[in-house]
């Protein structure tokens, strides 16, 4: 079956041949697991265009580009460093069908928090997204207090990837639960936790029914594979309206074949594909 709601991507990486050829360049001399190995690389088109009929065949209306900062924990150097030009160039060219998503270095805050107001007051993106592991500090570090103030400030979202990582670095920075302790000494910053927080799952959920501003991403998993406490929130009437639907750069259409095969409530698969990004990023 078809899925009819024009969806909305909220996580994508930038898919340019050369991105993708320094980002494999990059990953030489990287500690890669298992599970890295078994995916492989990150997707890639030929061109810009190239994607955009590849979103149009899967009905995906919009796609979030982020600007990943993604610290080497092992050899201790930003190994993946996207640069805002670097998203800009799908966010420019076609304002109706991507969206920018800021980064952010812990180890380099004033430059990261004048970089971010140059990325949403003068290139127009609409959140930032953070990949903390490497950095081997938490998310409620207090390196990154000056970004949740500026956020808040600005009133734009952050999306924070929480539970396991696929990289080799520890996962447990990134547990769900330091999204309870931003919370309280932030209660106005919207916040997203991106890839589901398995295998802390409950603690995302928690977090979410506790608190107005914190979200719940369903990217970078295909559906088939969501486990089943994340399918009853999805469809509830507590978690209809805090779900959002990604890819993490899995095939669109299959990931939304799959998602039409799920059994969800009409007015769940529209919030979740659409319209809680809409309202919550703004677009």
């Amino acid at each position: 079956m078809a899925q009819n709601i024009p969806a909305i991507d909220i996580m994508y990486y930038v898919a340019t041949p050369e991105f993708i050829a320094k980002w494999t360049e990059a990953k030489k001399g990287e500690l890669i697991c298992r599970m890295e190995r078994a995916i492989g690389s990150l997707p890639c088109f030929e061109s810009i265009e190239t994607m955009i009929r590849k979103m149009d065949e899967a009905n995906v209306e919009r796609v979030f580009i982020t600007q990943t900062k993604m610290w080497s924990y092992r050899n201790k150097w930003m190994y993946m460093d996207t640069s805002l030009e670097e998203v800009a160039q799908y966010t420019q060219r076609y304002p109706d069908r991507f969206v920018g998503l800021a980064g952010y270095n812990p180890f380099r805050i004033p430059e990261s928090l004048k970089e971010l107001e140059v990325a949403v007051k003068e290139y127009g993106f609409k959140g930032v997204y953070i990949h903390i592991y490497g950095f081997d500090i938490p998310l409620s570090d207090r390196k990154m207090y000056p970004l949740f103030a500026k956020c808040a400030d600005l009133d734009i979202p952050i999306s924070m990837q929480v539970g396991h990582v696929l990289e080799g670095m520890p996962s447990e920075h990134g547990r769900p639960i330091h999204l309870d302790q931003i919370a309280s000494d932030f209660p106005t910053l919207k916040m997203v936790g991106a890839h589901t927080g398995w295998p802390w799952v409950e603690e995302l959920i928690s977090a979410c029914y506790k608190w107005d501003n914190i979200y719940f991403g369903i990217d970078g998993w295909s559906p088939k594979y969501l486990k089943p406490e994340i399918l009853h929130f999805i469809n509830s009437r507590m978690g209809q309206d805090r779900c959002l639907w990604g890819t993490n750069g899995l095939p669109w259409k299959e990931n939304l074949d799959q998602l039409d095969q799920l059994g969800l409530k009409e007015q769940a698969k529209r919030l979740l594909l659409r319209e809680n990004a809409i309202q919550l990023f703004k677009l």
